[in-house]
């Protein structure tokens, strides 16, 4: 049950490369290794924290003011994340300072909240916010891997329109493997 609560956060149901979710952050400051670590790890200790904090507190969570207090924890972490980031990596934190800021917003992780942590006891929520979290990050330093080191070789990768055409790219190249094992798999079954 956690093995699979972690391995689709991961894969199956990946917020940035299947669900869609977060791209705003994950191609205006994916230009970089550097600028993608710090916002994945921002993203992940808000997500994380705000996941173990809303399952544990869930049972008494009226429904009809959730929304609220989904926000409120989120945005607590948001700050601390900030503060944190202000504190121990300002250089970083000057790239990425708006997305760091705006995490708050992000429907990665309210989608994640309502659907996961709100309904799923702590360790399943757990589970699957650290999937989710791993899954995520990879797709964002990924992307800022390439866009780093293509970069020099193609100056369009660096621009914005570059970040669309690479993540479209790379999503492409992705779906296509992931229906070339899925195909592997079911043939392999049939024999």
């Amino acid at each position: 049950m956690l093995k699979d609560a972690i391995a689709d956060g991961i894969w199956r149901k990946n917020p940035a490369t299947v669900q869609l979710l977060g791209l705003c952050p994950l191609l205006a400051v994916s230009y970089n290794v550097r600028n993608a670590l710090g916002l994945a790890a921002a993203s992940s200790f808000v997500l994380i924290g705000s996941s173990l904090t809303i399952s544990s507190i869930r049972r008494i969570i009226p429904d009809n003011i959730r929304l609220p207090c989904f926000v409120l924890v989120i945005a607590t972490l948001t700050t601390l994340a900030t503060m944190f980031m202000e504190a121990f990596a300002f250089s970083i934190y000057t790239q990425v300072a708006l997305f760091v800021q705006i995490i708050v917003t992000n429907c990665m992780i309210l989608g994640h909240i309502e659907s996961v942590a709100f309904k799923q006891p702590v360790g399943t929520s757990l589970a699957n916010a650290v999937g989710t979290a791993v899954g995520f990050s990879g797709a964002l330093v990924a992307l800022g891997t390439i866009r780093q080191t293509l970069g020099p070789i193609v100056p369009l990768i660096q621009q914005p329109v570059g970040a669309f055409l690479t993540t479209g790219l790379c999503l492409a190249c992705l779906n296509a493997a992931t229906r070339f094992i899925d195909y592997r798999l079911l043939r392999r079954a049939s024999d």
